[in-house]
């Protein structure tokens, strides 16, 4: 069974070259044309995950990141003029799954300094994991310190169970022992492990002007499941 896993940084929202006007429509346009079974997405502004789910159809899960208090001003704000506060209307992880439900949603804070990190990861119902992260930017160390605890609260949380671990690593050559690569451009990632693999070359997907990243797709390959082979 392939499945498909797309990661993407959405900038807040906002695109290149700008248009400070709320974008929300064309996002989540793209993002629902696209074929994919699970979305690791990044830089969302906080609102954004269930509306997304809404109109994909799907489940998801936030992880609230860095600047978010005060956030009904942020947000009046970035609705009206994300252009005029940028990163400053707040950021936040989503995990979108499609076709699937979740069954559970785990999470662990990173660092404070110099922004607020975490990583996520929900459990669907075949149990399967898909954690998301994006790393602290502009200080190679504490990326890296980042991916390497993600790495292993995501393991622990797994025990062992199918894994993918991607997202904004903020580094193009990431080490993760025990873990493959699964699709890769510039410091977007997903790597896999637990019975995943590498099915198919990774894609970019087309999104125009939207967001200064990149979607890239990876196409996983998993072992069969009990009930694919005709047990209990």
């Amino acid at each position: 069974m392939a499945v498909r896993v797309v990661t993407w940084n959405l900038f807040h929202g906002r695109s290149v070259p700008p248009h400070d006007r709320n974008l929300f429509d064309l996002f989540a346009d793209q993002l629902c044309t696209w074929s994919w079974d699970v979305a690791l997405l990044q830089e969302v502004p906080p609102w954004w995950g269930p509306l997304l789910a809404t109109v994909c159809e799907a489940q998801q899960a936030t992880a609230l990141t860095s600047r978010t208090q005060l956030l009904p001003l942020r947000r009046a704000i970035a609705q009206r003029r994300p252009e005029l506060i940028k990163s400053g209307g707040g950021g936040a992880n989503a995990i979108l799954v499609r076709g699937a439900r979740i069954t559970a949603h785990a999470r662990r804070r990173l660092c404070l300094w110099p922004e607020r990190r975490v990583v996520h990861a929900v459990r669907d119902e075949h149990g399967r994991w898909f954690a998301n992260l994006h790393a602290t930017v502009h200080h190679d160390a504490n990326a890296r310190r980042d991916i390497a605890n993600a790495a292993a609260a995501a393991l622990r949380w797994a025990s062992g169970a199918p894994l993918v671990l991607g997202g904004d690593l903020n580094v193009r050559d990431p080490e993760l022992p025990g873990f493959a690569r699964g699709a890769s451009h510039g410091v977007d990632h997903v790597y896999v492990t637990g019975g995943f693999t590498r099915a198919a070359p990774r894609e970019l997907l087309e999104r125009g002007a939207l967001s200064d990243h990149a979607p890239v797709l990876a196409t996983l390959g998993e072992p069969p499941r009990a009930t694919d082979l005709g047990g209990a």
